[in-house]
């Protein structure tokens, strides 16, 4: 049995998809995962660059997650089977991601801050692909992007959230860009510009046709918010290809303080979620702290880069 599992707002990473994809119908109400689709394997004309390696990062108290097959996110074209005994070696640490063919070019070389937009069509016009992070404004957002590019002040940081008020766009090795978007959810941010952010991002979204995919930032240390629900929520509905970022996976409370450790909020918040997607969303649990995820981020961007590059 062959077994993929693709959010159907995902389909839209891909362009000019060959007839094997099967598209589902955008929901008006939220719905249940009941259905998988069959996807043949790929043979990739790309760089035949190895991935970067992955590090261990473990911490000597974390628990091995375990993910059933119709709980992981499979790349298109790429073949699982519950009787590959090799599967569990290709799902990327940390995450529900099955690493495929494409995941090639995963190194960062360079980077460099290009420009920053405050409307969609002021964003470069050169046509490379790129990825944008999202998230409340004290999620770690430029924390993460510093440790993507192994810089300390790329993107810059702040101890006071709600910095970024523009699209800036950071260009890595000459042929993809991170894009780092404006914090969502700071009380103490003036309406109106709360106002202007959310318009323009979400535009954003909608319009950019070199969006690869969003990857949306939630904080793992906490309760899952409501305003991150909803924001999870509106890109599914829309068909806005997704990756949920869980960040600070190195806070682990404890339970007798009334705390959650960080794999349980990961669990909880992709509970409620769940009725909003026709299937599991790929996610990665990070740390900016020990780099956790650092490796499995930049090797699932490269697999949906490259297989976005050759469609």
């Amino acid at each position: 049995m062959v077994v993929t599992q693709l959010p159907r707002f995902h389909y839209l990473v891909f362009k000019n998809p060959p007839p094997s994809f099967k598209f589902f119908p955008k929901p008006k109400v939220p719905i249940k995962s009941t259905a998988s689709t069959l996807f043949s394997a790929p043979k990739s004309t790309l760089s035949t660059t190895e991935p970067i390696p992955i590090t261990d990062f473990s911490l000597p108290d974390e628990p091995k997650l375990e993910i059933s097959l119709d709980k992981l996110f499979v790349p298109p074209e790429t073949q699982v089977s519950c009787d590959d005994s090799s599967l569990s070696t290709r799902i990327l640490k940390g995450s529900n991601i099955v690493l495929s063919k494409y995941a090639r070019d995963a190194q960062v070389v360079q980077a460099e801050f290009v420009k920053s937009s405050v409307r969609t069509e002021d964003c470069p016009s050169d046509g490379l692909p790129e990825f944008a992070l999202v998230g409340r404004s004290n999620v770690g957002k430029s924390s993460l992007l510093n440790s993507l590019v192994r810089r300390k002040r790329l993107a810059l940081t702040s101890k006071k959230p709600g910095k970024t008020q523009c699209i800036n766009h950071f260009r890595i090795n000459d042929s993809w860009y991170l894009v780092d978007l404006p914090g969502y959810g700071y009380a103490s941010a003036p309406q109106e510009l709360r106002t202007d952010w959310g318009k323009f991002t979400k535009d954003y979204f909608i319009n950019r046709s070199t969006l690869v995919s969003v990857f949306l930032l939630i904080d793992a240390s906490i309760p899952a918010k409501k305003i991150d629900l909803e924001y999870a929520s509106w890109l599914g509905q829309n068909q806005v290809p997704m990756t949920l970022i869980f960040t600070k996976c190195d806070k682990r409370k404890k339970k007798k303080n009334g705390g959650k450790r960080p794999e349980e909020n990961v669990k909880d918040f992709q509970e409620l979620i769940c009725g909003f997607f026709q299937t599991v969303p790929p996610w990665i649990m990070t740390s900016s702290v020990t780099n956790q995820g650092r490796d499995e981020i930049l090797l699932h961007m490269a697999q949906l880069r490259n297989y976005w590059l050759k469609h």
